[in-house]
Protein backbone atom coordinates (compact mmCIF):
# COMPACT_ATOMS: atom_id res chain seq x y z
CA UNK A 1 0.00 0.00 0.00
CA UNK A 2 1.42 3.38 -0.99
CA UNK A 3 1.70 5.86 1.84
CA UNK A 4 3.84 8.85 2.67
CA UNK A 5 6.14 8.63 5.68
CA UNK A 6 4.58 10.23 8.75
CA UNK A 7 6.92 12.82 10.25
CA UNK A 8 7.61 13.37 13.95
CA UNK A 9 5.26 15.89 15.52
CA UNK A 10 6.34 18.19 18.33
CA UNK A 11 3.85 20.07 20.49
CA UNK A 12 4.43 22.95 22.90
CA UNK A 13 5.06 25.93 20.63
CA UNK A 14 7.01 23.86 18.09
CA UNK A 15 4.24 24.25 15.58
CA UNK A 16 5.31 27.81 14.83
CA UNK A 17 8.52 27.75 12.81
CA UNK A 18 9.28 31.39 13.55
CA UNK A 19 9.87 30.50 17.16
CA UNK A 20 12.89 28.43 16.15
CA UNK A 21 14.65 31.09 14.14
CA UNK A 22 18.01 32.09 15.61
CA UNK A 23 16.85 35.64 16.17
CA UNK A 24 13.93 34.67 18.38
CA UNK A 25 13.70 32.78 21.69
CA UNK A 26 11.04 30.72 23.31
CA UNK A 27 11.63 31.22 27.02
CA UNK A 28 8.25 29.99 28.25
CA UNK A 29 9.12 26.30 27.93
CA UNK A 30 12.24 24.20 27.92
CA UNK A 31 15.83 25.19 28.62
CA UNK A 32 17.45 24.90 32.03
CA UNK A 33 14.22 26.12 33.69
CA UNK A 34 12.62 22.81 32.68
CA UNK A 35 15.66 20.54 32.64
CA UNK A 36 16.54 21.31 36.26
CA UNK A 37 13.30 19.64 37.43
CA UNK A 38 14.13 16.50 35.47
CA UNK A 39 17.68 16.46 36.84
CA UNK A 40 16.36 16.54 40.42
CA UNK A 41 13.95 13.72 39.57
CA UNK A 42 16.81 11.61 38.26
CA UNK A 43 18.92 12.43 41.32
CA UNK A 44 16.15 11.09 43.56
CA UNK A 45 15.74 7.95 41.44
CA UNK A 46 19.50 7.29 41.51
CA UNK A 47 19.40 7.86 45.27
CA UNK A 48 16.84 5.05 45.51
CA UNK A 49 18.59 2.69 43.08
CA UNK A 50 22.05 2.90 44.63
CA UNK A 51 20.67 2.88 48.15
CA UNK A 52 19.34 -0.57 47.24
CA UNK A 53 21.99 -1.92 44.84
CA UNK A 54 24.97 -0.70 46.87
CA UNK A 55 24.30 -2.99 49.84
CA UNK A 56 22.10 -5.67 48.27
CA UNK A 57 24.75 -8.39 48.46
CA UNK A 58 25.00 -7.82 52.22
CA UNK A 59 21.27 -8.41 52.69
CA UNK A 60 21.33 -11.53 50.50
CA UNK A 61 24.26 -13.10 52.34
CA UNK A 62 23.60 -11.96 55.92
CA UNK A 63 19.78 -11.92 56.06
CA UNK A 64 18.70 -14.43 53.41
CA UNK A 65 21.69 -16.72 53.96
CA UNK A 66 22.82 -17.03 50.35
CA UNK A 67 26.40 -18.13 49.45
CA UNK A 68 28.69 -15.34 48.22
CA UNK A 69 28.90 -16.57 44.61
CA UNK A 70 25.12 -17.12 44.42
CA UNK A 71 24.43 -13.69 45.92
CA UNK A 72 26.82 -12.07 43.43
CA UNK A 73 25.00 -13.79 40.56
CA UNK A 74 21.61 -12.64 41.92
CA UNK A 75 22.82 -9.04 42.18
CA UNK A 76 24.27 -9.19 38.64
CA UNK A 77 21.06 -10.72 37.27
CA UNK A 78 18.85 -8.07 38.86
CA UNK A 79 21.11 -5.23 37.68
CA UNK A 80 21.16 -6.83 34.23
CA UNK A 81 17.38 -7.17 33.96
CA UNK A 82 16.97 -3.59 35.24
CA UNK A 83 19.23 -2.42 32.42
CA UNK A 84 17.60 -4.51 29.66
CA UNK A 85 13.97 -3.55 30.36
CA UNK A 86 14.74 0.03 29.18
CA UNK A 87 14.82 -1.32 25.61
CA UNK A 88 11.12 -2.16 25.94
CA UNK A 89 10.39 1.07 27.80
CA UNK A 90 12.05 3.14 25.09
CA UNK A 91 10.05 1.40 22.38
CA UNK A 92 6.79 2.11 24.24
CA UNK A 93 7.78 5.74 24.79
CA UNK A 94 8.82 6.50 21.21
CA UNK A 95 5.98 4.51 19.63
CA UNK A 96 2.91 4.97 21.83
CA UNK A 97 2.99 6.93 25.09
CA UNK A 98 5.63 9.61 24.59
CA UNK A 99 8.44 10.26 27.05
CA UNK A 100 6.49 12.35 29.55
CA UNK A 101 3.71 9.78 30.10
CA UNK A 102 6.20 6.91 30.19
CA UNK A 103 8.24 8.63 32.90
CA UNK A 104 5.09 9.32 34.90
CA UNK A 105 3.83 5.71 34.68
CA UNK A 106 7.21 4.09 35.36
CA UNK A 107 7.93 6.37 38.33
CA UNK A 108 4.63 5.28 39.90
CA UNK A 109 5.52 1.60 39.37
CA UNK A 110 8.97 2.19 40.84
CA UNK A 111 7.48 3.83 43.93
CA UNK A 112 5.06 0.93 44.48
CA UNK A 113 7.91 -1.57 44.14
CA UNK A 114 9.97 0.22 46.77
CA UNK A 115 7.00 0.32 49.15
CA UNK A 116 6.59 -3.47 48.73
CA UNK A 117 10.32 -3.94 49.32
CA UNK A 118 10.08 -1.97 52.58
CA UNK A 119 7.17 -4.16 53.69
CA UNK A 120 9.06 -7.35 52.78
CA UNK A 121 11.78 -6.62 55.36
CA UNK A 122 9.41 -5.44 58.10
CA UNK A 123 5.78 -6.60 58.35
CA UNK A 124 5.88 -9.63 56.02
CA UNK A 125 6.27 -12.92 57.99
CA UNK A 126 9.82 -14.32 57.94
CA UNK A 127 8.94 -17.48 56.00
CA UNK A 128 7.41 -15.39 53.16
CA UNK A 129 10.01 -12.66 52.97
CA UNK A 130 12.27 -14.15 50.30
CA UNK A 131 9.64 -14.52 47.52
CA UNK A 132 8.09 -11.11 48.34
CA UNK A 133 11.55 -9.51 48.42
CA UNK A 134 12.48 -10.82 44.98
CA UNK A 135 9.03 -9.94 43.58
CA UNK A 136 9.55 -6.36 44.74
CA UNK A 137 13.04 -6.30 43.20
CA UNK A 138 11.70 -7.17 39.76
CA UNK A 139 8.79 -4.74 40.04
CA UNK A 140 11.50 -2.14 40.55
CA UNK A 141 13.22 -3.47 37.41
CA UNK A 142 10.01 -2.86 35.43
CA UNK A 143 9.87 0.71 36.74
CA UNK A 144 13.50 1.19 35.76
CA UNK A 145 12.59 0.02 32.27
CA UNK A 146 10.40 3.01 31.59
CA UNK A 147 12.31 5.55 33.65
CA UNK A 148 15.92 5.10 32.57
CA UNK A 149 15.71 5.53 28.78
CA UNK A 150 13.31 8.47 28.88
CA UNK A 151 14.48 10.77 31.67
CA UNK A 152 17.86 11.69 30.22
CA UNK A 153 16.47 12.05 26.69
CA UNK A 154 13.49 14.06 27.97
CA UNK A 155 15.86 16.42 29.79
CA UNK A 156 18.06 16.81 26.70
CA UNK A 157 14.94 17.53 24.61
CA UNK A 158 14.41 20.69 26.67
CA UNK A 159 17.32 22.28 24.78
CA UNK A 160 16.32 23.36 21.27
CA UNK A 161 19.12 22.59 18.82
CA UNK A 162 17.79 25.31 16.49
CA UNK A 163 18.33 27.97 19.16
CA UNK A 164 22.05 28.92 19.31
CA UNK A 165 21.98 29.78 23.01
CA UNK A 166 20.24 26.54 24.00
CA UNK A 167 22.46 24.51 21.71
CA UNK A 168 25.52 25.96 23.47
CA UNK A 169 24.03 25.11 26.87
CA UNK A 170 23.36 21.57 25.68
CA UNK A 171 27.01 20.99 24.75
CA UNK A 172 28.02 20.41 28.39
CA UNK A 173 24.65 19.03 29.51
CA UNK A 174 25.77 15.38 29.68
CA UNK A 175 28.69 16.16 32.01
CA UNK A 176 26.50 18.05 34.48
CA UNK A 177 23.66 15.53 34.15
CA UNK A 178 25.99 12.75 35.18
CA UNK A 179 27.39 14.92 37.97
CA UNK A 180 23.86 15.36 39.33
CA UNK A 181 22.96 11.68 39.37
CA UNK A 182 26.31 10.79 40.94
CA UNK A 183 25.52 13.23 43.73
CA UNK A 184 22.25 11.39 44.40
CA UNK A 185 23.98 8.01 44.31
CA UNK A 186 26.80 9.13 46.62
CA UNK A 187 24.44 10.53 49.25
CA UNK A 188 22.48 7.25 49.18
CA UNK A 189 25.61 5.19 49.67
CA UNK A 190 26.67 7.25 52.69
CA UNK A 191 23.29 7.85 54.37
CA UNK A 192 21.06 4.91 53.42
CA UNK A 193 23.69 2.20 53.81
CA UNK A 194 24.52 3.54 57.27
CA UNK A 195 20.84 3.24 58.20
CA UNK A 196 20.68 -0.30 56.81
CA UNK A 197 23.78 -1.44 58.75
CA UNK A 198 23.20 0.45 62.01
CA UNK A 199 19.43 1.06 62.35
CA UNK A 200 17.37 -1.39 60.28
CA UNK A 201 16.73 -2.47 56.72
CA UNK A 202 13.15 -1.25 57.02
CA UNK A 203 14.37 2.27 57.89
CA UNK A 204 16.81 2.28 54.98
CA UNK A 205 14.26 1.12 52.42
CA UNK A 206 11.62 3.46 53.88
CA UNK A 207 13.88 6.45 53.18
CA UNK A 208 14.27 5.24 49.59
CA UNK A 209 10.49 5.02 49.15
CA UNK A 210 10.15 8.55 50.51
CA UNK A 211 12.71 9.87 48.02
CA UNK A 212 10.70 8.39 45.13
CA UNK A 213 7.53 10.07 46.40
CA UNK A 214 9.39 13.41 46.43
CA UNK A 215 10.72 12.74 42.90
CA UNK A 216 7.23 12.09 41.56
CA UNK A 217 5.94 15.32 43.14
CA UNK A 218 8.84 17.34 41.68
CA UNK A 219 8.22 15.95 38.22
CA UNK A 220 4.56 17.01 38.35
CA UNK A 221 5.44 20.49 39.67
CA UNK A 222 7.50 21.23 36.54
CA UNK A 223 4.85 19.83 34.18
CA UNK A 224 3.91 23.16 32.57
CA UNK A 225 7.53 24.00 31.77
CA UNK A 226 8.32 20.93 29.66
CA UNK A 227 8.59 20.59 25.92
CA UNK A 228 6.91 17.29 25.13
CA UNK A 229 7.41 15.13 22.08
CA UNK A 230 4.50 13.17 20.69
CA UNK A 231 4.96 9.47 19.91
CA UNK A 232 5.57 8.84 16.22
CA UNK A 233 4.74 5.18 15.79
CA UNK A 234 7.27 2.39 15.81
CA UNK A 235 10.71 3.68 14.73
CA UNK A 236 11.61 0.09 13.86
CA UNK A 237 9.15 0.27 10.95
CA UNK A 238 11.41 2.76 9.18
CA UNK A 239 14.39 0.48 9.81
CA UNK A 240 12.57 -2.58 8.48
CA UNK A 241 11.49 -0.66 5.36
CA UNK A 242 15.12 -0.02 4.41
CA UNK A 243 16.11 -3.69 4.67
CA UNK A 244 12.99 -4.84 2.78
CA UNK A 245 13.45 -2.27 0.01
CA UNK A 246 17.15 -3.12 -0.33
CA UNK A 247 16.34 -6.85 -0.54
CA UNK A 248 13.68 -6.28 -3.20
CA UNK A 249 16.24 -4.43 -5.36
CA UNK A 250 19.26 -6.61 -4.71
CA UNK A 251 20.02 -6.86 -8.44
CA UNK A 252 19.75 -3.14 -9.06
CA UNK A 253 22.87 -0.97 -9.33
CA UNK A 254 23.30 2.73 -9.91
CA UNK A 255 25.01 2.06 -13.24
CA UNK A 256 22.50 -0.53 -14.47
CA UNK A 257 18.75 -0.03 -14.15
CA UNK A 258 18.67 2.84 -11.67
CA UNK A 259 17.11 6.17 -12.63
CA UNK A 260 18.51 8.06 -9.67
CA UNK A 261 18.19 8.13 -5.92
CA UNK A 262 15.32 9.25 -3.70
CA UNK A 263 16.17 12.60 -2.14
CA UNK A 264 12.77 13.24 -0.60
CA UNK A 265 12.86 15.43 2.51
CA UNK A 266 10.79 13.65 5.18
CA UNK A 267 10.78 16.61 7.51
CA UNK A 268 8.00 19.14 7.89
CA UNK A 269 9.02 22.83 7.89
CA UNK A 270 8.73 24.49 11.27
CA UNK A 271 9.08 21.31 13.28
CA UNK A 272 12.08 20.55 15.45
CA UNK A 273 13.71 17.95 13.26
CA UNK A 274 17.34 17.09 12.82
CA UNK A 275 19.32 18.21 9.77
CA UNK A 276 19.45 16.07 6.65
CA UNK A 277 22.09 13.37 6.64
CA UNK A 278 24.86 13.24 4.04
CA UNK A 279 25.35 10.08 2.01
CA UNK A 280 28.18 7.83 3.24
CA UNK A 281 30.06 4.91 1.70
CA UNK A 282 29.64 2.35 4.50
CA UNK A 283 27.04 -0.44 4.25
CA UNK A 284 26.53 0.33 0.56
CA UNK A 285 24.25 -2.70 0.13
CA UNK A 286 21.56 -0.59 1.84
CA UNK A 287 21.88 2.12 -0.83
CA UNK A 288 19.75 -0.04 -3.13
CA UNK A 289 16.75 0.91 -0.97
CA UNK A 290 16.94 4.51 -2.23
CA UNK A 291 17.58 3.70 -5.89
CA UNK A 292 14.67 4.48 -8.22
CA UNK A 293 13.71 1.84 -10.74
CA UNK A 294 11.20 2.14 -13.60
CA UNK A 295 8.29 1.06 -11.38
CA UNK A 296 9.12 3.75 -8.79
CA UNK A 297 9.38 6.43 -11.47
CA UNK A 298 5.89 5.59 -12.76
CA UNK A 299 4.25 5.98 -9.33
CA UNK A 300 2.62 9.21 -8.18
CA UNK A 301 3.51 8.48 -4.55
CA UNK A 302 6.34 6.55 -2.95
CA UNK A 303 5.84 3.01 -1.66
CA UNK A 304 7.89 3.12 1.60
CA UNK A 305 8.46 -0.66 1.51
CA UNK A 306 10.04 -0.44 -1.95
CA UNK A 307 11.68 2.97 -2.05
CA UNK A 308 13.24 4.79 0.91
CA UNK A 309 14.74 8.25 1.13
CA UNK A 310 18.46 8.89 1.38
CA UNK A 311 17.92 10.26 4.89
CA UNK A 312 16.07 7.12 5.97
CA UNK A 313 18.82 4.85 4.65
CA UNK A 314 21.51 6.87 6.41
CA UNK A 315 19.56 6.63 9.68
CA UNK A 316 19.77 2.84 9.49
CA UNK A 317 23.49 3.09 8.81
CA UNK A 318 23.84 5.12 12.01
CA UNK A 319 22.30 2.23 13.96
CA UNK A 320 24.55 -0.37 12.34
CA UNK A 321 27.68 1.64 13.13
CA UNK A 322 26.82 1.72 16.82
CA UNK A 323 26.36 -2.05 17.21
CA UNK A 324 30.11 -2.95 17.23
CA UNK A 325 30.79 -0.14 19.71
CA UNK A 326 27.99 -1.49 21.92
CA UNK A 327 29.51 -4.99 21.87
CA UNK A 328 33.06 -3.80 22.55
CA UNK A 329 32.00 -1.94 25.72
CA UNK A 330 30.37 -4.96 27.41
CA UNK A 331 33.62 -5.98 29.09
CA UNK A 332 33.95 -2.55 30.71
CA UNK A 333 30.54 -2.98 32.33
CA UNK A 334 31.44 -6.52 33.43
CA UNK A 335 34.36 -4.96 35.31
CA UNK A 336 32.40 -2.20 37.05
CA UNK A 337 29.85 -4.69 38.42
CA UNK A 338 32.55 -5.73 40.93
CA UNK A 339 31.73 -2.47 42.69
CA UNK A 340 28.47 -3.87 44.10
CA UNK A 341 29.72 -7.39 44.80
CA UNK A 342 33.30 -8.45 45.46
CA UNK A 343 34.64 -4.98 46.33
CA UNK A 344 32.05 -4.84 49.12
CA UNK A 345 32.83 -8.36 50.36
CA UNK A 346 36.55 -7.52 50.43
CA UNK A 347 35.88 -4.48 52.60
CA UNK A 348 33.73 -6.47 55.02
CA UNK A 349 36.77 -8.56 56.05
CA UNK A 350 39.11 -5.61 56.68
CA UNK A 351 39.65 -3.17 59.54
CA UNK A 352 36.93 -0.51 59.21
CA UNK A 353 37.48 1.54 62.37
CA UNK A 354 37.25 5.29 62.01
CA UNK A 355 37.88 6.62 65.48
CA UNK A 356 37.14 4.66 68.68
CA UNK A 357 33.40 4.15 68.17
CA UNK A 358 32.62 4.21 64.45
CA UNK A 359 32.81 1.40 61.90
CA UNK A 360 32.73 2.33 58.20
CA UNK A 361 30.06 0.26 56.40
CA UNK A 362 31.92 -1.65 53.66
CA UNK A 363 29.41 -0.65 50.98
CA UNK A 364 29.86 3.02 51.94
CA UNK A 365 33.18 3.06 50.09
CA UNK A 366 31.16 3.15 46.89
CA UNK A 367 30.65 6.83 47.70
CA UNK A 368 34.33 7.27 46.80
CA UNK A 369 33.36 6.57 43.18
CA UNK A 370 30.84 9.39 43.33
CA UNK A 371 33.31 11.72 45.04
CA UNK A 372 35.88 10.96 42.35
CA UNK A 373 33.33 11.78 39.64
CA UNK A 374 32.27 14.99 41.43
CA UNK A 375 35.89 16.13 41.28
CA UNK A 376 36.81 14.67 37.90
CA UNK A 377 33.87 16.01 35.83
CA UNK A 378 34.62 19.72 36.47
CA UNK A 379 38.34 19.02 35.99
CA UNK A 380 37.59 17.28 32.70
CA UNK A 381 35.26 20.05 31.51
CA UNK A 382 37.29 23.04 32.68
CA UNK A 383 40.92 21.82 32.52
CA UNK A 384 41.33 18.71 30.37
CA UNK A 385 39.11 19.80 27.46
CA UNK A 386 40.71 23.30 27.00
CA UNK A 387 44.20 21.75 27.01
CA UNK A 388 43.12 19.02 24.59
CA UNK A 389 41.55 21.65 22.30
CA UNK A 390 44.93 23.34 21.91
CA UNK A 391 46.58 20.07 21.00
CA UNK A 392 43.94 18.54 18.73
CA UNK A 393 42.24 21.72 17.40
CA UNK A 394 38.93 19.93 18.01
CA UNK A 395 36.06 21.87 19.69
CA UNK A 396 35.46 18.95 22.09
CA UNK A 397 39.14 18.33 22.82
CA UNK A 398 38.96 14.61 22.11
CA UNK A 399 36.36 12.62 20.20
CA UNK A 400 33.64 10.61 21.91
CA UNK A 401 35.32 7.34 20.88
CA UNK A 402 38.70 8.49 22.22
CA UNK A 403 37.01 9.36 25.51
CA UNK A 404 35.43 5.91 25.73
CA UNK A 405 38.75 4.22 24.87
CA UNK A 406 40.59 6.00 27.71
CA UNK A 407 38.01 4.65 30.14
CA UNK A 408 38.47 1.12 28.80
CA UNK A 409 42.20 1.39 29.46
CA UNK A 410 41.55 2.65 33.01
CA UNK A 411 39.35 -0.40 33.67
CA UNK A 412 42.33 -2.66 32.91
CA UNK A 413 44.46 -0.78 35.45
CA UNK A 414 41.58 -1.06 37.91
CA UNK A 415 41.53 -4.87 37.82
CA UNK A 416 45.33 -5.12 38.00
CA UNK A 417 45.37 -2.90 41.10
CA UNK A 418 42.41 -4.75 42.67
CA UNK A 419 44.25 -8.05 42.21
CA UNK A 420 47.40 -6.69 43.86
CA UNK A 421 45.44 -5.34 46.87
CA UNK A 422 43.57 -8.65 47.23
CA UNK A 423 46.89 -10.54 47.23
CA UNK A 424 48.14 -8.28 50.04
CA UNK A 425 44.89 -8.83 51.99
CA UNK A 426 45.13 -12.64 51.80
CA UNK A 427 48.83 -12.55 52.72
CA UNK A 428 48.00 -10.43 55.76
CA UNK A 429 45.32 -12.92 56.83
CA UNK A 430 47.78 -15.80 56.42
CA UNK A 431 50.51 -13.97 58.35
CA UNK A 432 48.20 -13.48 61.35
CA UNK A 433 46.75 -16.99 61.26
CA UNK A 434 43.27 -15.79 60.23
CA UNK A 435 42.99 -17.64 56.95
CA UNK A 436 40.25 -20.00 58.23
CA UNK A 437 38.55 -17.56 60.62
CA UNK A 438 35.88 -16.21 58.29
CA UNK A 439 34.40 -13.63 60.69
CA UNK A 440 37.73 -12.31 61.99
CA UNK A 441 38.77 -8.75 61.12
CA UNK A 442 42.00 -8.76 59.14
CA UNK A 443 44.44 -6.12 60.48
CA UNK A 444 44.61 -4.29 57.17
CA UNK A 445 42.83 -0.97 56.72
CA UNK A 446 39.84 -0.83 54.38
CA UNK A 447 41.39 2.29 52.86
CA UNK A 448 43.76 0.04 50.90
CA UNK A 449 40.76 -0.41 48.61
CA UNK A 450 40.74 3.33 47.83
CA UNK A 451 42.71 3.08 44.52
CA UNK A 452 40.29 0.63 42.91
CA UNK A 453 37.26 2.78 43.83
CA UNK A 454 38.97 5.92 42.50
CA UNK A 455 39.91 4.16 39.25
CA UNK A 456 36.29 3.03 38.87
CA UNK A 457 35.17 6.66 39.11
CA UNK A 458 37.76 7.86 36.60
CA UNK A 459 36.75 5.12 34.18
CA UNK A 460 33.11 6.17 34.49
CA UNK A 461 33.94 9.81 33.70
CA UNK A 462 35.49 8.75 30.42
CA UNK A 463 33.54 5.69 29.25
CA UNK A 464 30.06 6.01 30.78
CA UNK A 465 29.61 9.71 29.96
CA UNK A 466 31.18 9.12 26.55
CA UNK A 467 28.67 6.35 25.84
CA UNK A 468 25.78 8.56 26.96
CA UNK A 469 26.84 11.28 24.54
CA UNK A 470 27.61 8.88 21.67
CA UNK A 471 24.28 7.05 21.87
CA UNK A 472 22.39 10.34 22.00
CA UNK A 473 24.33 12.25 19.37
CA UNK A 474 24.70 9.47 16.79
CA UNK A 475 21.14 8.10 16.94
CA UNK A 476 18.37 9.19 14.54
CA UNK A 477 16.31 11.99 16.07
CA UNK A 478 13.14 9.94 16.58
CA UNK A 479 15.04 7.02 18.17
CA UNK A 480 16.94 8.81 20.91
CA UNK A 481 15.01 7.12 23.73
CA UNK A 482 16.03 3.81 22.20
CA UNK A 483 19.59 5.14 21.98
CA UNK A 484 19.54 5.85 25.71
CA UNK A 485 18.13 2.37 26.33
CA UNK A 486 20.85 0.82 24.16
CA UNK A 487 23.54 2.57 26.22
CA UNK A 488 21.89 1.43 29.47
CA UNK A 489 21.57 -2.13 28.19
CA UNK A 490 25.36 -2.30 27.92
CA UNK A 491 25.41 -2.21 31.72
CA UNK A 492 22.78 -4.95 31.85
CA UNK A 493 24.40 -7.30 29.37
CA UNK A 494 27.77 -6.53 31.00
CA UNK A 495 26.33 -7.80 34.29
CA UNK A 496 25.25 -11.03 32.56
CA UNK A 497 28.71 -11.31 30.99
CA UNK A 498 30.22 -11.03 34.46
CA UNK A 499 27.84 -13.74 35.73
CA UNK A 500 28.91 -15.96 32.84
CA UNK A 501 32.59 -15.37 33.60
CA UNK A 502 31.98 -16.30 37.26
CA UNK A 503 30.27 -19.54 36.19
CA UNK A 504 33.07 -20.48 33.78
CA UNK A 505 35.77 -19.65 36.35
CA UNK A 506 34.00 -21.71 39.00
CA UNK A 507 33.56 -24.64 36.65
CA UNK A 508 37.17 -24.69 35.42
CA UNK A 509 38.76 -24.05 38.83
CA UNK A 510 36.68 -26.78 40.51
CA UNK A 511 38.00 -29.30 38.00
CA UNK A 512 41.59 -28.36 38.90
CA UNK A 513 41.43 -28.43 42.68
CA UNK A 514 39.16 -25.88 44.36
CA UNK A 515 36.80 -23.14 43.26
CA UNK A 516 38.36 -19.70 43.08
CA UNK A 517 35.32 -17.93 44.57
CA UNK A 518 34.27 -19.44 47.89
CA UNK A 519 32.29 -18.32 50.94
CA UNK A 520 35.58 -17.99 52.83
CA UNK A 521 37.13 -15.11 50.91
CA UNK A 522 40.50 -15.77 52.56
CA UNK A 523 40.61 -19.23 50.94
CA UNK A 524 39.42 -17.90 47.58
CA UNK A 525 41.51 -16.78 44.64
CA UNK A 526 39.71 -13.51 44.04
CA UNK A 527 43.01 -11.96 42.92
CA UNK A 528 43.23 -14.46 40.05
CA UNK A 529 39.64 -13.63 39.10
CA UNK A 530 40.49 -9.92 38.94
CA UNK A 531 43.50 -10.64 36.75
CA UNK A 532 41.39 -12.75 34.41
CA UNK A 533 39.09 -9.73 34.02
CA UNK A 534 42.15 -7.54 33.35
CA UNK A 535 43.35 -9.91 30.61
CA UNK A 536 39.94 -10.10 28.97
CA UNK A 537 39.65 -6.29 29.17
CA UNK A 538 43.04 -5.88 27.45
CA UNK A 539 41.92 -8.12 24.58
CA UNK A 540 38.64 -6.19 24.42
CA UNK A 541 40.50 -2.86 24.22
CA UNK A 542 42.44 -4.08 21.17
CA UNK A 543 39.16 -5.07 19.49
CA UNK A 544 37.63 -1.70 20.38
CA UNK A 545 40.56 0.22 18.87
CA UNK A 546 40.20 -1.75 15.64
CA UNK A 547 36.44 -1.11 15.50
CA UNK A 548 36.66 2.58 16.34
CA UNK A 549 39.34 3.18 13.70
CA UNK A 550 36.71 2.44 11.00
CA UNK A 551 33.85 4.35 12.68
CA UNK A 552 32.24 7.21 10.72
CA UNK A 553 30.52 9.94 12.70
CA UNK A 554 27.17 11.36 11.61
CA UNK A 555 27.49 13.77 8.70
CA UNK A 556 24.77 16.37 8.17
CA UNK A 557 23.82 19.13 5.78
CA UNK A 558 22.98 22.61 6.95
CA UNK A 559 19.23 23.18 7.19
CA UNK A 560 17.63 26.59 7.32
CA UNK A 561 14.15 27.01 8.76
CA UNK A 562 11.68 28.68 6.41
CA UNK A 563 9.33 31.35 7.59
CA UNK A 564 5.69 30.49 8.24
CA UNK A 565 3.50 30.56 5.14
CA UNK A 566 6.33 30.18 2.66
CA UNK A 567 5.93 27.22 0.36
CA UNK A 568 8.63 24.57 0.56
CA UNK A 569 9.69 23.06 -2.76
CA UNK A 570 10.82 19.41 -2.59
CA UNK A 571 11.53 16.84 -5.26
CA UNK A 572 10.96 13.25 -4.26
CA UNK A 573 13.59 11.86 -6.57
CA UNK A 574 16.69 13.02 -8.37
CA UNK A 575 18.17 11.96 -11.69
CA UNK A 576 21.60 13.12 -10.57
CA UNK A 577 23.77 10.25 -9.40
CA UNK A 578 25.80 10.83 -6.23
Amino acid sequence: MDAPVTPVAIDNDHQNPSKHLPSQKNTSKGGWNAAIFVIFVEMAERFAFYGLAGNLITYLTNNLGQPVAAAAKNVNTWVGVSAIFPLLGAFVADSYLGRFKTILASSSIYFLGMVLLSLSVSVIPTHSRKPVFFTALYILAIGEGGHKPCVQTFAADQFDENNPEEKAAKSSFFNWWYLGIVTGASVAIVVVIYLQDNVSWAAGFGVLAGSLAVALALFLIGMKRYRKQRPTGSPFTRVAQVFVAAARKWRLTESHGSRGICCEDDRVPGQTMGPKLVRTNQFRFLDKAMMIDNDDAMRKSRNPWKLCSLNQVEEVKLLLRLIPIWVSCLMFCAVITQLHTFFTKQGSTMSRSLGPNFQVPPAALQSLVGLTILIAVPVYDCVFVPIARKLTKSPTGITMLQRIGIGLFVSILNMVVAGIVETARVNTARKHGLIDTTKAVIPMSIWWLLPQYVLTGIGDVFTIIGLQELFYDQMPEEMRSIGAAAYISIVGIGSFVNTGIISVVQMISSKHGKEWLRDNLNRSNLNYFYWVLAGLSAINLCVYMWISSAFEYKKVEEYNEISEGKELEMEWYSDVRV
